[in-house]
């Protein structure tokens, strides 16, 4: 794997991580100030869910936390608006709508998609609390409804750590990019993801691991690498 070094840490040294208060999450990233809203907490939601959300998709909602990957993945979009100003952007696995308001901040056209009603929902209502303008779709990885070849950048955070994701989101990565184009990904470390960069070159792509850092939110802190990654 190739290793391309970003100078210096992405996120502001906050004196405490960000947290939730009543609902409301406050992000002071380096280009603006995002503000999150949420109707319940993951647990909450968690406590809900009923019989269908154990079945083999385990619809869990992951979606109503922010993770560490998602802020590192959004504080490095909107640093970058001379690589994404006009392009057509692709977030795959948007949850609340932080990293595709962050794409759209850096002057993306962006479509944010998530499998998850829910999540679609508040993804569309913060942008527009946040005055951006990006858009939201609900759509299965498995059954992508995308015109191929169109999106010159797609990213997402933590979402290959499965690996049923593998197959249905590298045949996006193929399809929908546009050429010259690639994906970026934030993702924790973690041991059942460790083969995954290895199989990615295997399968023809090019990966390289852009930045790593530490990373807290709420309380959870993480070690977060960037990935790049080209057909």
């Amino acid at each position: 794997m190739n290793r391309i070094a970003v100078p210096g840490p992405i996120l502001p040294q906050w004196a405490a991580a960000p947290q939730w208060v009543d609902g409301r999450m406050r992000l002071p990233l380096p280009g603006r100030e995002y503000v999150l809203w949420r109707e319940a907490d993951m647990e909450s939601l968690w406590e809900g869910l009923g019989q269908d959300g154990f079945g083999a998709d385990e619809r869990m909602p992951y979606w109503a936390e922010l993770w560490p990957a998602s802020l590192l993945l959004a504080a490095w979009l909107e640093s970058r608006p001379d690589e994404l100003a006009g392009k057509r952007g692709l977030d795959l696995g948007c949850g609340m709508g932080l990293s595709a308001m962050a794409g759209a901040a850096a002057g993306a056209r962006v479509l944010g998609v998530d499998h998850e009603p829910a999540a679609v929902a508040h993804g569309l209502r913060n942008a527009r609390e946040n005055g951006l303008p990006a858009t939201f779709a609900v759509m299965d990885w498995r059954a992508p409804a995308l015109v191929p070849g169109v999106f010159d950048l797609m990213w997402g955070s933590d979402i290959l750590y499965e690996t049923r994701f593998y197959e249905p989101l590298t045949a996006i990565f193929r399809s929908c990019l546009a050429p010259g184009g690639r994906v970026v990904l934030a993702e924790p470390w973690r041991e059942v993801s460790r083969g995954v960069w290895d199989r990615l070159a295997a399968d023809g792509f090019a990966v390289a691991r852009l930045h790593e850092e530490s990373v807290a939110v709420a309380s959870c802190r993480s070690t977060i690498s960037l990935y790049e990654i080209r057909p």
